[in-house]
């Protein structure tokens, strides 16, 4: 065991992870005011662009947790400075990218990078803040840097895109990672990991699984929900995920320790992840593309409309964490999910001819329930795990965020798309197109996901109007739908997460949370709260 850190060091430690935390979650969304820019200079198409933003994701979301397990076993500070590392070199490479091959590239690199160094920066938290006060403090920050993160990359992406051109997205993030790098290297604390065998049977499955999941949501807008390779990657999904719980349960040091589901409080916060991400990712990208294509704004001004989510987080996230500190994750979580339901449904009544006035307010409350969301999530799964296994915990709660971002972005897409093939003949029609030229419309409209709506500002009046209409009209049920979701995973929260009685909803840490794994009577592991990872041990 290594000493704990001073508190001056514990602060440095902090600022590093929320540091490269806040990189990668503004790359999430910053790119996105690139792709424009992206398609006139390197000759993209709507597939092409599609690719250049979940491209990331794919590799992102399948091996986030073979980054919290490689960091459990071979050490959370050398996983993390690699990934810091190939983060940073990747988005390099994306900014010097002259073609779309070497953009792609980039992006992948970019998306491995962020798949090691994320799980590590919420487990080295964890084993830095040692008093719970202090670690829902630090949760706190940390949360509620990442939500900025999320919430600033409209803000920030389109006035940088505007004024120094698409690369700048990727060029921001080049001096960051370096002095995050640098800094990392001096205060990161040095742990050895937990050597033993590597569960490469339940790592291959895992994978497989994620990746036929997130591949089959991110082309089923476009292909269709019944293309043949949208049905095969979700039955490679399928077959991985019920092939992955028994290899899991038999392993014995497994990727993801899926008794830990049995826990109420771990699952329900890890739902609770899914949930508001589920809503969230699409909300942030298709109200974007509305502001853009049917308001007519400009990159920057859809960036700066965004300022008024982007201060309340952090505001809201500190106090999400006190909250959850002192009266578990429900309470905030329920708060929290909320108030992203009601600024969704506010936002799902604006319509093509919508003036800023008619829902700027909406976008506090969105602001304020992203903030009051991801804390307790984050207090909630850590405090129900050893230190042992913070990584596996981490990369847990992120991959289930980064599959209801990717699942909210499809469905959406696929709603919008399919209003979009359903009202917008019948409004060309009245306006007088002809039916070949029509046709031509309704093709270009719904690409990509309903994304060929960007064109419309190319067109004759007639045909852009009806285009934005019936976008608005799509827009409309599919944020309705987002926020029915956010409701349902509220009263889902509400019910899964009660306090257990005579149990606290984050437990203290007892002799089980240091960083080594110690062995267990075999008698201790028929015990359910000992497939927590030693929770019997803290109530000794």
């Amino acid at each position: 065991m290594h000493p704990a850190p001073d508190a001056r060091r514990r602060q440095l430690i902090l600022s590093t992870l929320c540091l490269a935390l806040f990189m990668s979650m503004l790359d999430n969304v910053v790119v996105s005011n690139a792709l424009p820019s992206i398609s006139t200079d390197l000759h993209a198409g709507m597939i092409d662009l599609q690719w250049v933003m979940e491209g990331y994701s794919l590799v992102f979301a399948s091996l986030l947790l073979l980054g919290g397990t490689l960091g459990d076993r071979l050490g959370r500070r050398r996983l993390f400075l690699v990934g810091l590392t190939l983060f940073t070199g990747g988005s390099l490479v994306c900014a010097l990218a002259g073609t779309l091959p070497i953009l792609m590239t980039g992006r992948v690199v970019q998306g491995v990078g962020a798949a090691l160094l994320t799980p590590q920066s919420l487990a080295v938290l964890r084993v830095t803040f040692l008093s719970e006060v202090e670690r829902a403090r630090a949760i706190g920050t940390w949360s509620g840097v990442s939500a900025l993160g999320l919430a600033l990359g409209p803000a920030i992406g389109g006035p940088l895109v505007t004024a120094f051109g698409w690369a700048s997205a990727f060029w921001i993030n080049v001096p960051v990672g370096v002095a995050a790098l640098a800094l990392g290297a001096r205060v990161l604390p040095h742990d050895d990991g937990h050597h033993g065998r590597i569960d490469l049977l339940g790592q291959v499955i895992g994978t497989a699984g994620v990746a036929g999941a997130v591949f089959a949501l991110i082309e089923a807008p476009s292909r269709g929900w019944s293309s043949p390779t949208v049905l095969g990657s979700a039955t490679l999904a399928v077959v991985g995920f019920a092939l992955f719980v028994p290899v899991e349960l038999r392993a014995e040091r497994p990727m993801l320790d899926v008794r830990l589901f049995r826990d109420r409080i771990f699952a329900g916060a890890a739902f609770a992840g899914f949930v508001v991400s589920f809503g969230m990712f699409g909300v942030l990208s298709y109200l974007g593309l509305y502001m853009q294509s049917v308001l007519g704004w400009s990159a920057a001004a859809a960036g700066i409309a965004s300022l008024p989510s982007t201060g309340v987080i952090m505001i809201a996230a500190p106090v999400a964490s006190r909250m959850a500190a002192r009266w578990g994750a429900r309470l905030p979580l329920v708060i929290g999910l909320s108030l992203c339901a009601t600024g969704v449904a506010i936002l799902s009544r604006v319509d093509a001819t919508a003036s800023y006035a008619d829902f700027w307010w909406a976008l506090p409350l969105i602001g304020t329930g992203m903030g009051m969301s991801f804390s307790p999530i984050t207090i909630a799964v850590m405090g129900r795990v050893p230190a042992a296994r913070a990584g596996m915990a981490s990369a847990t709660t992120n991959a289930t965020r980064e599959l209801g971002g990717v699942a909210g972005i499809a469905i959406m897409g696929s709603l919008i798309t399919a209003r979009l093939a359903s009202v917008l003949p019948s409004r060309l029609a009245a306006a007088g197109v002809p039916a070949d030229v029509a046709r031509r419309v309704v093709d270009t409209a719904t690409a990509g996901g309903a994304g060929g709506i960007a064109s419309s500002r190319d067109v004759p009046h007639a045909i852009s109007w009806s285009m934005a209409v019936s976008f608005t009209d799509g827009l409309q049920l599919a944020l309705m739908v987002a926020a029915v979701v956010l409701v349902l995973g509220a009263v889902a929260v509400f019910v899964q997460m009660r306090p257990e009685i005579g149990r606290p909803s984050v437990p203290a840490p007892g002799p089980s949370d240091g960083l080594e794994l110690r062995p267990r009577p075999e008698r201790a592991r028929s015990r359910p709260e000992d497939a927590l990872g030693g929770r019997a041990g803290a109530r000794h």
